[in-house]
């Protein structure tokens, strides 16, 4: 039996969408009236220890969606929360939704990350951790007043659509040789001025956007923190994974 937690968000919901048709999966979610339809659910909070014990009891694999939770240390104290009953209750092996230099970063956002990587390892576990980069679901280019526009640059973007990365957590999920694995998912390198050229609107460069996340984003994209490029996505997808081009020509189409 595979357990998903957080089932009840858009990557749990793509995840399980997945698995329906290959294993038996439980939607683990705060908020039962929240549950995908179509497979059993079970109440677990990541403030509440007892609910997850039971929402976890008799998992052959769990999936650790991280906590929406943007404050680290109650992000880090949902994990361990989780980890902790995980292995109170027995389960198979685990796998975590980290983020890309989690293992070599302690700092800033990924810290919690980083905190939680830690603890599945000193667990004991079997394990896999799944570093996502950014989604690219929340970085579409799109048209505004006949123009696309942005403040990164020109510099590439290493961002994964959602549907890839619950599509290869489907894959580890259901494979043994993943266990004891790390990846460092990234998505083809794209970036604003290419996916204007391929919708044929023009591209104007903005001046960094008054402070807030995406202008730290666009700064981080700038410096070219974004363009780190591994092969693991693709391999664990079995295919490559989707572009930024080619959905938003799909986007395009539908409009």
């Amino acid at each position: 039996m595979i357990v998903i937690s957080a089932a009840s968000g858009a990557l749990g919901r793509l995840v399980i969408d997945n698995l329906r048709a290959r294993a038996a999966v439980v939607a683990v979610v705060r908020d039962p009236l929240r549950a995908p339809e179509g497979v059993p659910a079970r109440r677990g909070d990541y403030d509440d220890p007892a609910s997850l014990r039971a929402a976890f009891e008799g998992a052959d694999r769990l999936l650790l969606i991280s906590s929406p939770e943007l404050d680290p240390a109650r992000k880090t104290h949902h994990h361990l929360a989780a980890i902790t009953a995980a292995k109170e209750v027995g389960v198979g092996a685990i796998a975590f939704t980290s983020f890309l230099d989690a293992d070599t970063t302690a700092t800033g956002m990924t810290e919690a990350y980083h905190a939680t990587e830690r603890a599945i390892l000193d667990s004991g576990l079997p394990y896999t951790l799944l570093r996502h980069p950014f989604y690219s679901d929340a970085f579409l280019p799109q048209p505004s007043d006949g123009e696309i526009t942005s403040s990164t640059g020109g510099r590439g973007l290493n961002t994964a659509f959602r549907s890839d990365l619950a599509a290869a957590a489907a894959n580890v999920l259901t494979n043994d040789d993943h266990l004891g694995q790390a990846y460092n998912f990234t998505g083809p390198l794209w970036n604003y001025p290419e996916v204007a050229e391929a919708l044929g609107v023009p591209y104007r460069e903005l001046a960094n956007p008054a402070p807030g996340p995406m202008s730290w984003i666009s700064a981080q994209v700038r410096a070219g923190a974004l363009e780190r490029q591994t092969p693991d996505l693709e391999r664990v997808l079995g295919k490559p994974a989707e572009t930024m081009i080619s959905h938003a020509l799909s986007h395009q189409r539908t409009l």
